[in-house]
């Protein structure tokens, strides 16, 4: 899908510097996703080549840079053309001597214990709202403001495995009806986090922060800030309710936005990773799924993440996000 971009000049108006020149933007489907070549990334970018990236991100909404063997040091330095860098995450310690940095470890995420006893669970199951809520996401919606954009890095890929998908949220604003699109429009939905709640409480934060719980009111549908399009502002995994509807009718809409989400293949793309591999995305207009072929495969997975710009959402009704618990996120830039 294409995006029409907002003031952004022409780069045909200047000559393109030799690092501008050299790069190129492969589409990876129609909709969604490219693959960006003809650059190093532990080369620091001029400005009219991190300019291009950016638009190139606005178009494409996901990125995808092969072969890119960065320190922790240029993962964050990159970072920094798309915005002003955060901590790790709102609940989980980044690397001890950078901070910015999350490290997700397959073997470490697998076995996690639950603290809660054989009972405490049924309780749990028995009052909790069951949904088939797989594993697609937008990152750190329990927060007002949640990152902008997020870089990826593949530190250990396991060969053929380790996929991630992502959702074109604006393409499946777009492909709903005029009417449905006028129902959503004015919207909210409250999401929250409480890891301790269902059995997994946090280590301390390093900064003395709360680790939750959080909740957070977002519009259902959101306007990105520099496009000015639509899209879903879906997310099964942290999404509660919706406070204008009866909880019945809120299950049933949002039942049918989840499955919309997952089941609308011509929206989506997989990105095969390989170790070295940069991915980027903009958390504004997609959902993601990760490793989503993980319980098929033994072998370590270990990628790190950056993040930047957190950012409140405001929906086509003006509606400005709040935060109901906990705090909102924020850099260290």
């Amino acid at each position: 899908m294409s995006v029409d971009l907002v003031e952004k000049p022409s780069p045909s108006t200047t000559t393109p510097s030799s690092q501008a020149a050299a790069l190129t933007v492969k589409p990876l489907t129609p909709i969604l996703g490219a693959e960006v070549g003809g650059i190093d990334l532990r080369q620091e970018l001029d400005a009219q080549t991190a300019a291009r990236v950016r638009e190139a991100l606005l178009a494409h909404k996901v990125l995808v840079f092969r072969d890119q063997p960065l320190t922790d040091d240029e993962q964050i330095r990159f970072s920094r053309i798309f915005g002003k860098v955060t901590p790790a995450h709102p609940i989980t310690n980044g690397l001890p001597d950078q901070p910015a940095i999350m490290q997700n470890v397959k073997s470490v995420m697998t076995s996690r214990v639950n603290e809660l006893d054989a009972i405490a669970r049924q309780q749990l199951r028995a009052n909790s709202k069951g949904r088939r809520l797989r594993g697609w996401h937008t990152d750190i919606t329990f927060v007002a403001n949640p990152t902008s954009v997020t870089i990826l890095r593949g530190l250990e890929i396991p060969d053929g495995a380790g996929d991630t998908a992502w959702v074109d949220l604006e393409a499946l604003y777009a492909a709903l009806s005029p009417a449905f699109q006028q129902l959503v429009d004015g919207l909210t939905a409250v999401h929250g986090r409480d890891d301790a709640r269902i059995g997994y409480t946090p280590l301390p934060r390093d900064d003395g922060r709360t680790t939750g719980p959080f909740l957070s009111e977002h519009a259902l549908v959101r306007i990105h800030p520099e496009t000015g399009r639509k899209s879903l502002f879906v997310n099964p995994v942290f999404l509660k309710y919706i406070p204008d509807l009866t909880d019945a009718e809120g299950a049933a809409l949002l039942d049918y936005l989840f499955e919309e989400q997952a089941g609308r293949i011509d929206l989506q793309v997989r990105v095969q990773w390989r170790t070295n591999d940069i991915v980027v995305w903009d958390n504004r207009n997609t959902s993601h799924w990760g490793p989503l072929d993980e319980i098929h495969f033994a072998a370590e997975r270990i990628v790190r993440r950056t993040t930047v710009d957190p950012e409140y959402t405001t929906g086509p009704t003006g509606f400005r996000s709040r935060q109901i618990v906990g705090e909102p996120f924020y850099t260290l830039d």
